[in-house]
C-alpha cells in the first residue's frame, strides 16, 4: 500500500492554521456599525468562517479585518448592506497554502 494512502487529509481547521496573512495597514472591509445597530439577527457573526465579527460587552458589533479569508460572505449575508468589501491591494491578504 502506498504511503500516500495512509496519510489522513488535513481538516479545515488544521488548514486554516497553516494559512498566511499579509496584512495591509488600511482595512479593505468597512462595516457601518450604525446600520448594524438596527440589525437584530446579526447573521455576520455566525456566517463569517474566520470569526471576525463579535459583540462587545454593550452588544455593539465589533469587526476586525486582520485574518479575513476574502470569501465575501459578510457582504452577501448582511441584510442592511452595511459591509463595504473589496480585495486588499496586490500581495496583501490571505495566502492559502493548501488551496
Amino acid at each position: 500500500m502506498s504511503s500516500n494512502m495512509e496519510e489522513k487529509p488535513l481538516s479545515v481547521e488544521k488548514r486554516l492554521t497553516l494559512t498566511k496573512f499579509e496584512i495591509f495597514e488600511k482595512p479593505h472591509i468597512i462595516v457601518d456599525t450604525e446600520k448594524c445597530s438596527k440589525c437584530e439577527t446579526k447573521p455576520c457573526i455566525k456566517a463569517c468562517p474566520a470569526g471576525l465579527y463579535s459583540l462587545d460587552e454593550n452588544g455593539k458589533l465589533v469587526f476586525v479585518y486582520e485574518g479575513c479569508l476574502e470569501c465575501g460572505t459578510c457582504r452577501l449575508i448582511c441584510p442592511y448592506d452595511a459591509v463595504s468589501w473589496s480585495y486588499p491591494p496586490g500581495g496583501h491578504g490571505v495566502w492559502y497554502k493548501f488551496g
